[in-house]
């Protein structure tokens, strides 16, 4: 069987960083003093607020997320979807939209490594 995957999932871990989110100054002025389109920058935004969201699903959903992304961007999806559904409190606009989730990948795994280490 065939699994399917779902960009919603993507925009439901991400909706932290949407303006819709509670309001919530200190997480807003975070968001805003990081340049979402560095690197590593964009990995110590996932690392503050990103990680304990990821890790407040249980194993299944956070398995889901990882091959969720994993998938779309070996299709070649451009995510659109996502932040096209995303007002996020970003300063700047995404450059990259494959590049961001290639670093939330990243990320994933890494946070995946270390809670089964």
């Amino acid at each position: 069987m065939k699994s399917v995957y779902d960009q919603h999932d993507i925009w439901g871990l991400l909706f932290v960083f949407n303006i819709e989110n509670t309001r919530d100054e200190a997480r807003e002025e975070l968001i805003v003093s990081k340049n979402i389109n560095d690197d590593e920058e964009l990995a110590q935004l996932f690392d503050a607020l990103v990680r304990p969201e990821f890790f407040s699903y249980n194993l299944k959903e956070r398995d889901v997320l990882v091959y969720t992304l994993r998938y779309f961007l070996e299709t070649g999806d451009d995510f659109n979807y996502v932040f096209s559904n995303m007002v996020a409190y970003f300063d700047d606009d995404v450059k990259d939209q494959r590049q961001f989730m290639r670093v939330l990948l990243n990320c994933l795994e890494r946070y995946q490594a270390e809670h089964h280490a």
